[in-house]
Parts: C-alpha cells; structure tokens; sequence
C-alpha cells in the first residue's frame, strides 16, 4: 500500500466519523459551530499524529501483558499536553470544548490506530496514518459543526450571515443525529461512486 493511501484513507474510505462511527461521543457532543469542530479535531490530530509516532517507536519494548495500558499513558500524556496548550492559549475554546479534551484519551480511534496500525509498522508509516486519520476525523467534525452552525443559527465560523434565528434544533443533541445521519448518507454515496 502507497504512502498517498495510508494519507487518504482516513478521509473518505476509513474515515473515523462516516464509515467507522468512531469518536462520536466528541463529534456530536462538540460540534454546534464549525469552530469547535476543528479545534477537537486538531487536539485529536494532534494526540493521533504523536502516540502513532512513539508507540511505533518503542513498541519492541512493551510487554505484551501491558500493551494497552502502555498506550493509554502515551496517549495521556500527549493529551496533558494539548490540554496545558489550549488553556493557555485558547482559552475560549478549552472552556467550550471542555471535558471532551480529557476524553481524548479513551478516544476509540486514538487508541485502535496505535493498536491495530502504529504498533505493527514504521515510523514514517505510522507518523502518516496518523495524520492521515486524525485530519479526516478533523475534516468530519468540522464538516458536521458547519452544517449545525448554518442551519442553527445562520453563521460559519462565528460570522453571522442570515438575520434572525436559525432552526435551534440543530445546536441540541437531536439536530447532531439528524446532521450526522444526512452526512453520512452523503459520504457512502461518494465512497460507492469511487468504488
């Protein structure tokens, strides 16, 4: 398999969000406006890209009886990391991002990519899945808050383009499920016209 699928998988054919139903807990719980989504979606890029990239490094040296515990470390610690960032930096969006930075951790596709991918290949290979993947899952997060945050309150990235209220329902849990539901009917019919 080529560098360029390992890259492209995670945006349309794996991707953690439409195809795999991954990290929904984040994904609807986050994503009332675009700008959420992709603040999320870079903290777990990021958590991703760098787990992927140590446990492919030292995975001769972890016992097998530990290995997910192990994991679960290394992922704590990059989304210790993240965390210390964004509240320094971002304050805004730490607070509304909120418990779902610390749940990072126990993310399915952070933990299933350094499982089943970062620690049975390379370095490079892993270093690119994991971008690959976490970029897709930024890319469906984003995607999804964009959606929620047009038809809910008739903005796109916090600018306000239709005057009055939009439809509120898609800022609440249910309007999440209905956006998620439409978008993942558009994506399999996308990845069945590429198949």
């Amino acid at each position: 398999m080529s560098q360029w699928n390992n890259f492209s998988r995670g945006f349309f054919k794996e991707n953690a969000v439409f195809v795999l139903l991954l990290g929904l807990c984040p994904t609807l719980g986050v994503t009332t406006s675009a700008f959420n989504g992709l603040g999320m979606g870079l903290a777990t890029t990021f958590v991703l890209l760098m787990s992927n990239i140590v446990v492919s490094i030292i995975k001769r040296y972890i016992p097998d009886k530990v290995r997910i515990p192990s994991y679960i470390v290394i992922i704590a610690s990059f989304v210790t990391i993240v965390e210390l960032i964004m509240q320094a930096y971002v304050p805004d969006l730490f607070a509304a991002l909120g418990l779902f930075i610390p749940l990072i951790v126990v993310n399915c596709l952070v933990l299933g990519r350094a499982e089943a991918f970062a620690s049975k290949n390379n370095l490079i290979t892993s270093a690119i899945d994991g971008l690959g993947m976490g970029l897709g899952f930024t890319m469906a997060l984003v995607m999804l808050g964009a959606v929620r945050e047009i038809l809910g309150s008739g903005s796109l990235f916090g600018l306000k383009f239709i005057q009055g209220d939009g439809m509120i329902v898609f800022l609440l849990a249910p309007g999440a499920f209905l956006a998620l539901g439409y978008l993942i009917v558009i994506i399999n019919k996308i990845n069945k016209k590429k198949a």
